[in-house]
C-alpha cells in the first residue's frame, strides 16, 4: 500500500494557526495566542481554522502557543483533554472561579485533565510557550465556558452562537435565525466536578522524574513512559501511569539510540517529536521528524522508528485505542 507521505506529515513551521480561535479571543490574557489543528478540527470555534490532517483517527491533536501571561480562560470538555508541554512553563488552574488549585508544567511534562471540570491555562514563562493537546474521539464535542468568561467575551464584542459559530460585532451583525449562547445558571454549575491540587497531581507525569521510566529490555536502548492505555513494544506490555479512559494511548520513547522495530497495527497512530531527530519508515517510505513535527501512520501500514541524532531524543506516540 503506497501512501502520500507529505499529506501525513505536519511540520510545525508550516502549520497555519487561528489567532482568534475562541470567543475569548479579544480579552486581555487571551489575545496573544495561536491555535493549531493538526489531526482533526479539535474544539476550535473558528469556522476558518485550518486543519492539516482531516482524516478521522479516533482522536484529535492540536497545539497552542501563547505569549507570556496569555492562554485560555476557564472551560470544560465532554471528552478527554491531555496536554503535552513542548516549550515554556504553563500554569494550569481550575474550578468555576479558577481558585480550586493549580499546577505548573514544563517541557516534556504531561497532564490528563478529567472531563466535566473547569480548567484554564496560562504561559508563565518569559518567552512564547508551546504545547500540544490530544483530545478524545473523532468529534471531541464542544467547549463550555464559565458564565463570567462568556459575559466578558460578549462585552468585548465577541458572541458564541448556539451552533458554535463566532460573531464579531465589530465586523458583522448576528445572522438572522441564529441564537446567542447563554451563560450557565448557578444551578447548572452544580453538576461540574471539583478537584484538589493533590488529586490533579495524580494525573500529571513529570518528564524529569526518573521513576516514571521503564526499559523494554531491548538492548537497553529504550526508556519509556506509558501515560495512557497499555502499550506493547518488542513483545513487552507496559501498563499506563494514568487510569483515565481517553480513547487513545499516549507513550514517550526516549534515548540516544531509541527505536521500534517494524510492526503493523490496525489503529491510527501519530508520532510527535519533542527533541532529537527521528527517522520514520512507513511502507518503505522514509520521513525525518525534528522537534515539534508530527507524522500520522495509516492503519495497517508497516512502520518503524529510530532516533538518529547524536543527542538523546524523545518521541511521543499517540495511538487509537477505541
Amino acid at each position: 500500500m503506497s501512501i502520500d507521505i507529505e499529506k501525513r506529515l505536519a511540520r510545525f513551521n508550516d502549520l497555519i494557526p487561528s489567532k482568534i480561535p475562541f470567543v475569548e479571543g479579544k480579552l486581555k490574557g487571551h489575545q496573544d495566542r495561536k491555535n493549531y489543528s493538526i489531526v482533526g478540527p479539535g474544539v476550535s470555534e473558528d469556522s476558518k481554522q485550518n486543519v492539516k490532517i482531516a482524516e478521522a483517527h479516533g482522536f484529535n491533536i492540536g497545539a497552542v502557543s501563547a505569549a507570556p501571561m496569555n492562554g485560555s480562560g476557564l472551560h470544560s470538555h465532554t471528552t478527554a483533554e491531555v496536554f503535552i508541554i513542548h516549550a515554556g512553563s504553563w500554569r494550569f488552574y481550575w474550578g468555576v472561579n479558577g481558585e480550586e488549585g493549580e499546577v505548573i508544567l514544563s517541557k516534556g511534562d504531561v497532564a490528563s485533565f478529567p472531563t466535566n471540570m473547569f480548567r484554564g491555562f496560562q504561559n508563565v514563562s518569559d518567552e512564547e510557550a508551546l504545547m500540544f493537546v490530544a483530545l478524545g474521539e473523532d468529534d471531541p464535542g464542544v467547549i463550555t465556558w464559565t458564565p463570567r468568561l462568556l459575559k466578558e467575551a460578549n462585552e468585548s464584542g465577541m458572541l458564541l452562537m448556539e451552533d458554535r459559530s463566532l460573531v464579531d460585532l465589530n465586523k458583522q451583525k448576528v445572522p438572522e435565525g441564529k441564537l446567542v449562547t447563554k451563560p450557565l445558571e448557578d444551578k447548572e454549575l452544580e453538576s461540574f466536578d471539583h478537584y484538589t491540587s493533590d488529586e490533579i497531581e495524580k494525573f500529571v507525569i513529570r518528564y524529569n522524574d526518573n521513576k516514571n521510566y521503564v526499559d523494554d529490555e531491548h538492548y537497553n536502548s529504550n526508556s519509556i513512559i506509558n501515560y495512557l492505555d497499555s502499550f506493547e513494544i518488542h513483545g513487552k506490555k507496559i501498563e499506563p501511569k494514568i487510569p483515565h479512559k481517553t480513547g487513545f494511548g499516549l507513550t514517550l520513547l526516549k534515548g540516544v539510540s531509541a527505536h521500534m522495530h517494524a510492526y503493523s497495527i490496525n489503529s491510527s497512530e501519530v508520532y510527535n517529536c519533542l527533541n532529537g531527530k527521528w527517522e520514520v519508515t512507513c511502507n518503505d517510505e522514509k520521513v525525518i521528524l525534528e522537534p515539534r513535527d508530527s507524522f500520522s501512520a495509516p492503519k495497517n501500514s508497516t512502520r518503524s522508528v529510530k532516533q538518529i541524532s547524536n543527542d538523546e531524543g524523545s518521541l511521543f506516540i499517540v495511538r487509537q485505542s477505541n
